[in-house]
């Protein structure tokens, strides 16, 4: 297998956008290509992760931001894996490159679903779900998520105030991110006093829906060496799958997906989770942070509620956690958010990160999975 490397990253604001999908893709694109030093031309296959196209009438998004980079014959495949998109997207590219197929690949993930409203947004979502079982059932995600909170505090010694912590810590990170959807301080008392979505969970331990798009170029390491000054090495991917409806869940309060993709993951990168300096982990909701954090091994399980406790997953705390913002003050672009993560991961690791800088950070990692948990992947880069 030949190394692969991220050569270069570009991204939008995440938020409300005006811009159509295409153009917000092209923008995050045209970004990721010029952070790399090369010409689209360079591009030989593109891997572009997008849920609801039909939304902004682009379905077939592929060719048509291959055509507009200026390179309609070079091939394209367009993913969809729920919220964990952007990062099957990624491994995709990274497989392919990995084989030989391709020097250079582009990984474009976008989402652009605010103008559609709260009512259908949140019915687009729920088709993510096991919709036979969950979905059509009435049953959304803040419920599901809900579920699995209800279920952990009942387990271990959690409070509702603990999975507030979560939030208020991933938006002083947001803070610091010109390109996070919610750059707005909050208080352990503003998350216990918002509108309770579906108990225990409440508006702030929610993420919010973004529009936005992320990109990544990916490239074998002769090209990064002979190309870019500013480079990481992918140490290891690996991919794992859950039950699709949480009632075939065994237990609650841990997703087996992230297990299976981690063990993968750290086993092809040859070290552990305490060699990991930083993590840009999935937390749509506060609790599936602390499930996480767990499930990757950073902590034990029922231990990473007193982690969040103890503040060890602040920003350059024993284990920085979502400098990014996270999906919770970030955003949370569903086809762009695992692409997102690798951005961030990008940034860290080539010092480009500015208030928010991990420091002394060599090893970074993303955990990004699809609706509860039924798909996720896990990735390792290196500073070279």
């Amino acid at each position: 297998m030949e190394k692969v490397c991220v050569l270069g990253a570009g991204s939008t604001k995440y938020g409300k956008l005006e811009d159509s999908i295409t153009d917000i893709t092209l923008q995050a694109s045209v970004d990721a290509i010029e952070s790399a030093g090369i010409e689209s031309k360079d591009i030989k296959a593109g891997y572009i992760s997008n849920v609801f196209g039909v939304a902004d009438k682009q379905v077939h998004l592929g060719p048509v931001v291959m055509s507009n980079l200026g390179i309609s014959d070079r091939p394209s495949l367009s993913i969809e894996s729920a919220c964990g998109s952007g990062s099957v997207s990624f491994r995709e590219a990274y497989a392919n490159v990995a084989a030989g197929f391709y020097d250079v690949a582009l990984v474009a993930g976008v989402e652009k679903v605010t103008h559609t409203g709260t009512e259908w947004t949140t019915t687009y979502f729920s088709y993510c779900s096991d919709f036979f079982y969950e979905g059509q059932s009435g049953v959304s995600f803040p419920g599901l998520f809900a579920s699995m909170a209800r279920a952990y505090m009942n387990e271990f010694k959690a409070t509702e105030e603990d999975f507030a912590q979560v939030a208020v810590k991933n938006h002083d990170n947001g803070l610091l991110n010109p390109k996070a959807h919610l750059r707005k301080k909050i208080t352990v008392d503003d998350v216990m006093s918002s509108a309770v979505v579906a108990s225990p969970l409440k508006l702030y331990d929610c993420c919010p829906f973004s529009d936005g798009a992320s990109s990544v170029i990916l490239c074998n390491e002769k090209f990064a060496k002979d190309h870019g000054a500013n480079y990481i090495e992918v140490m290891g991917s690996g991919r794992g799958g859950s039950s699709a409806a949480l009632q075939g869940r065994e237990h609650l309060t841990t997703i087996p997906s992230t297990k299976i993709a981690a063990e993968a993951a750290f086993k092809m990168a040859g070290i552990t989770p305490k060699d990991v300096d930083f993590a840009e982990v999935h937390d749509c909701f506060t609790i599936a942070e602390i499930v996480d954090i767990e499930d990757l091994g950073f902590f034990e399980k029922g231990k990473g509620v007193e982690a969040v406790r103890e503040g060890q997953t602040k920003l350059n705390g024993q284990i920085s956690i979502n400098s990014s913002g996270g999906l919770k003050s970030k955003g949370h672009p569903i086809g762009a958010t695992g692409v997102g993560q690798i951005v961030e991961v990008f940034d860290q690791l080539t010092g480009k990160a500015g208030e928010r800088t991990v420091k002394n950070a060599k090893i970074g990692l993303t955990q990004n999975f699809g609706a509860t948990g039924a798909s996720c992947a896990v990735h390792i880069f290196q500073s070279v």
